[in-house]
């Protein structure tokens, strides 16, 4: 289990300025990267069971189209079959042999080592991730199209925020028409913004390739980058139900050359792409991910990778897409618990509200399918931050708010530590014979408001009338005045003026970073 912090050092009197000043400021000690879920449970240990038999039986007598050539050779010579109708088949022995060699134990490296994360047992990790394809502004509510700098902006304000641990592409640049360009420039833009963990996705091997220099010259190498490498390569490797993407199994084939992690995604959309059952769903998306630990762990046994089976959610009464309903919740619990019944890190979705906007059905749809997804232990919680309409939009200040909502999940997650000590009951003697018949000024009190106790950096907690005074201002307006605080910072480029340079000279990179907020993308 991941220890918490080590308490801060200082006296009686130290705590209690500590306590005037209002201390944590959104910077507590009472949570940290890797807290430890896995309370909420939605499936008992026997419906997964059934979910991991159902799995099996989908690859085994359903199997899968559209295997490249490749793939049909490597699976069927390890014991898959091809039917006569094109479908790949994966018997349930080979599906256990390659589960039982699938990577374990493996750390998502930043480029600065102080931000690893380690995505073992119910560890809980939060972040970002989408594609979205406009940018809403929440004062004027005007919707424009996203772009790259959009993107760099993003990958900034996320290693500013502590309580966002990775950053995974979040928007398009749609400002770049060419898809070469596009994929090379967005994982630029991801590493060049921040020092945290990153992610992103590629169109086909090619491309990744060009990836993989650009990643080589900022790691210094390709085996100090396949020592650490800092980018996890994000794959929709099947399109549901139950058919590869030809041109994403090439990019599985050279992430695993290259030594990059990967996260094995299978997003089907029940009711739609997936069965409109719960249970059904669950069970097909992860039937179509474990075909993508076979393919890979039959490539590169123990590749470290990412359990991402992603069912999303439709409304029924429309077709579209519902990120922010409690079944969606439900879903990535779920998949959760499909994944640590492997014992693979999962990645999972929440946070894609529905809402368009930074209001009420955009904060409670956040809250409870984060909480959902915390609570259930899921490693790697993407889409977490900055999201809006389904994963079409996205919003600038939003990251400064969920930096704050995201803190309170993890405080949720973390739980109720029960000791002596907690139980309190020489403190509760204390107050009570001998003391004053409060707590307020109790040691007890001064010494634990650091570390069990989370304050946001931005949610009001002063009375009406307090708030009345000091201009009424609301929440929106503090976080898009913080956003600006932390754009409006001088940049600090990370990646030398060098190896940037290099980088520059070979791929064509579009992104002028370290120009100050108005830079675009040329």
């Amino acid at each position: 289990m991941t220890e918490a912090p080590t308490r801060r050092a200082g006296g009686r009197s130290a705590r209690r300025e500590a306590r005037k000043d209002g201390a944590g400021g959104g910077d507590s000690q009472a949570i940290w990267p890797g807290v430890v879920g896995g309370r909420f449970r939605p499936l008992s240990d026997r419906d997964v069971e059934r979910v991991h038999e159902t799995a099996l039986r989908i690859l085994e007598e359903i199997g899968l189209t559209s295997a490249t050539p490749r793939c049909v050779e490597t699976v069927t010579r390890a014991g898959g079959r091809l039917t006569d109708d094109g479908r790949l088949l994966m018997p349930a022995s080979l599906v256990e042999e390659t589960l039982a060699v699938a990577g374990r134990g493996f750390k998502l490296c930043a480029q600065d080592p102080a931000h690893d994360i380690d995505p073992s047992d119910t560890r809980v990790h939060l972040g970002t991730s989408g594609a979205a394809v406009h940018i809403v502004d929440s004062e004027t509510r005007a919707v424009r199209d996203s772009t790259l700098a959009d993107l760099y902006d993003m990958a900034r304000l996320a290693q500013a925020l502590p309580n966002i641990h990775m950053f995974q592409r979040t928007v398009v640049a749609r400002d770049l028409s060419d898809p070469r360009e596009m994929d090379l420039n967005t994982a630029f833009a991801c590493m060049a913004g921040t020092t945290k963990h990153v992610g992103s996705s590629f169109t086909n091997g090619d491309h990744l390739r060009d990836a993989v220099e650009i990643m080589r010259l900022i790691a210094g190498g390709a085996e100090a980058l396949r020592a650490r490498p800092f980018l996890c390569v994000s794959t929709c490797f099947v399109v549901p139900p139950l058919t590869f993407a030809e041109e994403a199994l090439e990019v599985i084939e050279v992430a695993a050359e290259a030594g990059l992690p990967l996260k094995l995604v299978s997003a089907g959309q029940a009711g739609a792409t997936s069965p409109a059952a719960l249970a059904g769903s669950v069970a097909l998306q992860t039937a179509e991910v474990l075909a993508g630990l076979v393919y890979l762990n039959l490539l590169s046994p123990g590749h470290p990778a990412l359990f991402g089976a992603l069912p999303f959610v439709s409304d029924l009464r429309t077709g579209a897409m519902s990120g922010g309903s409690a079944e969606q919740g439900l879903l990535m619990a779920a998949c959760a618990q499909m994944a640590q019944r492997y014992d693979i890190p999962c990645a999972v979705s929440a946070g894609m509200t529905d809402s368009k906007m930074p209001d009420f059905q955009a904060g409670y749809e956040k809250g409870y399918t984060e909480l959902m997804s915390a609570l259930a232990g899921a490693n790697l919680i993407y889409e977490a931050a900055g999201m809006y309409g389904s994963l079409l939009a996205c919003s600038l200040e939003s990251f400064v708010l969920d930096n704050d909502l995201i803190g309170a999940v993890m405080r949720a997650t973390r739980g109720i530590e029960v000791t002596d000590e907690t139980l309190s009951l020489e403190a509760i003697r204390e107050v009570c014979i001998d003391g004053p018949g409060h707590f307020l000024g109790h040691d007890q009190t001064l010494s634990r408001m650091q570390s069990d106790y989370f304050y946001p950096a931005l949610g009001d907690r002063t009375t009406p009338q307090e708030w009345a005074d000091n201009g009424a201002e609301d929440l929106l307006a503090q976080a898009r005045r913080r956003t600006r605080e932390i754009l409006d910072e001088p940049v600090v480029a990370h990646i030398p003026p060098e190896i940037d340079a290099e980088i520059r000279a070979r791929f064509p990179i579009r992104l002028n970073a370290g120009v100050g907020r108005e830079r675009a993308s040329a």
